[in-house]
C-alpha cells in the first residue's frame, strides 16, 4: 500500500510539474487535493505542497531561462513583495479552520476565471481609448503581495492569483505572466516552505517524491508552452480552475462535516 502511495505521488508530482510549466501556477492545486485524498491534514497538505513547489518551479525557471524567457526584472519587481507577505500567508494557515481554507480557495480559483475574462473586455476597451489605467508601481507591489500571501496561506506558490492579475493589472501577453509567475514562485515558495519547516508542518519524503516528479512534468510543459497559440492557453487555464474549484468545495464540505 506504501508503494501504491509513492507511485500516486509521483504521478502527482508529474501532472502539477505539467501544469505549473504551462499555466505557471505552482502545481499545488493539483498536490493539495491529491494529499488530502491520501488522507493528510489540509495543514500537512499545505506545507508539504511548498517543498515539492520549490523543487518544480527551479527546475522550470531554469529551463525558461536557458530557453531565453526569463525577465529577472520582472520576477525581482514581483518577487519582492511576494516574499515579504508570505510569512502572512503562514501565520493564518496555522488557526484558520481546515474547511475555510478549502472553501476560501475555491472561490479564489473561480474568481480568476472572472479576472481572465475581465482582461478581455478592457483589452477592447483599450482599442476604443476608454480603458482604465492601473498605477504601475502600485499594480507590481498588488500582485506580488497577494501572490505572496496565497503561497503562505495555500501552499500554491501564487501563480493562481499572480497570473490573472498580470494580465489584468500589468497587461502582459499570458505567456510572459505565466513564465514570469514560475520565477516569483521559486521567492514565494522558498519562504513558504521556510515558514512551515519551522512549524513542523512539512512531510519532507513525500514532499520530495512530489517534487522529483514534478521536476520532469515540468522541463515538458515549459518546452511546449511557447508553442501553444495564446487563446488555447487561456481556455485551458479557466477549464481547469473551474473544474477544480468544484472539486476543492466538495472536500471543504467533507472537512466541515
Amino acid at each position: 500500500m506504501i508503494d501504491f502511495n509513492w507511485l500516486i505521488l509521483v504521478a502527482g508530482g508529474l501532472i502539477s510539474g505539467v501544469i505549473a510549466g504551462l499555466l505557471g501556477i505552482g502545481g499545488g492545486i493539483i498536490t493539495i487535493p491529491l494529499l488530502v485524498t491520501l488522507g493528510y491534514t489540509p495543514v500537512q497538505a499545505i506545507a508539504t505542497s511548498s517543498l515539492a513547489i520549490v523543487i518544480t518551479s527551479i527546475s522550470g525557471s531554469l529551463q525558461n531561462w536557458w530557453m531565453g524567457y526569463f525577465d529577472w526584472k520582472r520576477v525581482i519587481y514581483l518577487g519582492i513583495p511576494a516574499f515579504l507577505t508570505t510569512g502572512i500567508g503562514v501565520y493564518f494557515a496555522n488557526i484558520i479552520p481546515p474547511y475555510i481554507i478549502l472553501f476560501t480557495f475555491g472561490i479564489i480559483l473561480l474568481a480568476n476565471i472572472y479576472l481572465i475574462e475581465l482582461r478581455k473586455e478592457l483589452v477592447l476597451k483599450q482599442a476604443e481609448n476608454t480603458t482604465l489605467e492601473f498605477n504601475p508601481l502600485l499594480s507590481k507591489i498588488g500582485t506580488g503581495g497577494a501572490a505572496g500571501i496565497l503561497a503562505g496561506f495555500f501552499g500554491l506558490g501564487g501563480g493562481t492569483i499572480m497570473v490573472p492579475l498580470q494580465i489584468l493589472l500589468l497587461g502582459e501577453d499570458i505567456k510572459v505572466a505565466i513564465q514570469t509567475s514560475l520565477g516569483v514562485i521559486v521567492i514565494t515558495a522558498l519562504a513558504a516552505c521556510t515558514g512551515h519547516t519551522l512549524a513542523g508542518n512539512i512531510l519532507f519524503v513525500q514532499g520530495l517524491i512530489l517534487g522529483c516528479g514534478g521536476l520532469l512534468g515540468v522541463q515538458m510543459s515549459t518546452r511546449v508552452l511557447p508553442k501553444l497559440p495564446d487563446v488555447t492557453v487561456s481556455l485551458v487555464l479557466r477549464i481547469f480552475l473551474g473544474i477544480l474549484s468544484i472539486y476543492v468545495f466538495w472536500e471543504s464540505w467533507v472537512n466541515y462535516q
